[in-house]
């Protein structure tokens, strides 16, 4: 098994990484959409479908590309982060990260001691090769580790600059749905009360010196997003690709009746 991350090394190297969100825990999509070109694909655990067991069928559809797997956990549950990263993801990201306390909590759960308090059980989980190659894996995963905290409330905003400063965080992530909906303004992107908290989320994330990230909103496409500074994006879900897709066919169709 391979331990370099290659998501964080294109980061490293500034380049501008776009991926694909994916909540359908189906490892045939995935293959598609890694073998398609993506450079990463957004494996959603909040609010998608899946478990351990279907991470690490993802990440076996993924292993012959140059397509990277970033999971979202549902939330910083030490069991389920632990568990994630025993199937050999070295990319988390972390909804609603609020606090200096809530990003401090998740980079230890995430690293073993004297750093952490991830818990061990290195000759039987597959992260390393399952007891085959440990001193390789344990020498190498801290610093090949990416970890994305989201900021998606007021409270999140606020605090952008002391969670920028813990070690260990790699990414800030603007989720505009719920910043929205955290000041009462649910999906209205164009409202005062929104453009402005989330520019200042925006210039505050450039500020800290970490790797930046958001999803299209409103008007703004992933290319738009991008070329205003952000490293990473996405180019919408498997969801709403099939969705949208379909729909335009069979409006096509009925046009022809």
């Amino acid at each position: 098994m391979t331990f370099e991350n290659k998501l964080k090394k294109k980061l490293i190297n500034r380049k501008k990484v776009l991926g694909c969100w994916t909540s359908l825990d189906n490892e045939i999509t995935s293959e598609i959409l890694a073998n398609v070109g993506f450079d990463f694909l957004l494996i959603d655990h909040e609010h998608g479908y899946g478990d351990a067991r279907g991470i690490t069928r993802q990440l076996q559809s993924l292993k012959q590309t140059e397509c990277s797997a970033l999971v979202r956990m549902p939330n910083d549950d030490e069991v389920y982060v632990k568990k994630s990263l025993d199937t050999g993801v070295n990319c988390l990201m972390f909804p609603a990260v609020n606090t200096k306390k809530d990003a401090e909590n998740i980079v230890e759960m995430c690293r073993y001691a004297p750093g952490g308090y991830r818990g061990m059980a290195p000759g039987m989980i597959r992260a390393t090769n399952y007891g085959m190659d440990v001193k390789n894996y344990f020498e190498k995963i801290e610093k090949e580790l990416l970890i994305v905290c989201q900021i998606e409330t007021a409270e999140g905003v606020s605090n952008i600059e002391d969670i920028g400063k813990i070690d260990g965080v790699d990414m800030l992530f603007i989720g505009p749905m719920d910043l929205s909906t955290s000041i009462n303004k649910f999906g209205k992107f164009e409202d005062p009360m929104f453009l402005d908290t989330i520019e200042k989320a925006k210039e505050k994330i450039f500020k800290t010196g970490k790797f930046s990230g958001i999803i299209p909103y409103g008007k703004f496409s992933w290319q738009e997003l991008l070329n205003e500074g952000f490293d990473l994006t996405t180019a919408g879900t498997e969801i709403s690709i099939l969705r949208d897709a379909t729909m335009s066919i069979l409006d096509d169709f009925k046009k022809l009746k």
